[in-house]
């Protein structure tokens, strides 16, 4: 493809503009970032567990990962509308695993090739898939915030019961448990209420 965009692709496209950072325009990538960094820490804010927050500023995590991501986005395949955005949450997602296990680990630092990043879709994005991931977002956002966040710290960062117990300062890996399972029974019914 040539420098300009063609009949059905215009110049702030996101195909066109990761085309152009792909060749080397720092330009597209300053829009890219303009576009996209903004949407991932709204949502990143309210996916942020209050446990969690105090581990980095919000606004950080999601530029550093932001960066990381562009960085290696030669892997990156456009495969329509969102899958930018979601390849970005999930990278998002997987700086706040770090950030939590890294929080949870001896204070000893340890840095992290960013080879090691898991770049594909998660279990959870491939599960619920794209179309529903916007009810889900919805229906999660009506729960109380404990159980949002037990879901959250469970599925989404797929950390273990008795982590999540010492994050949630729970009594035992059994209390959260309950209060992961009663929160997907009430995420269910609010993902059904917005279907009717």
């Amino acid at each position: 493809m040539g420098d300009i965009p063609g009949p059905r692709e215009s110049a702030e496209s996101t195909v066109f503009l990761l085309e152009r950072f792909r060749a080397g325009d720092n330009d597209a990538l300053n829009r890219l970032f303009a576009r996209y960094v903004p949407l991932l820490q709204r949502w990143a804010s309210g996916r942020l567990p209050r446990w969690a927050r105090d581990l980095t500023d919000t606004h950080d995590l999601v530029q550093d990962a932001a960066l990381q991501t562009f960085k290696n986005i030669e892997d990156f395949e456009h495969r329509g509308e969102g899958a930018l955005q979601a390849y970005l949450r999930q990278a998002v997602m997987n700086r706040i695993r770090d950030e939590f296990r890294r929080s949870a680990r001896s204070p000893e630092s340890t840095a992290i090739s960013s080879g090691l990043l898991d770049k594909g879709t998660s279990p959870f994005e491939r599960a619920v898939g794209a179309e529903l991931l916007d009810a889900y977002d919805a229906a999660l956002a009506r729960l109380e915030v404990t159980e949002r966040e037990a879901i959250i710290g469970r599925i989404e960062l797929g950390l273990t019961y008795p982590e999540l117990a010492s994050a949630m300062n729970k009594p035992s890996p059994d209390a959260v448990r309950m209060t992961v399972a009663r929160g997907l029974v009430r995420l269910a019914e609010e993902m059904g209420r917005e279907e009717r």
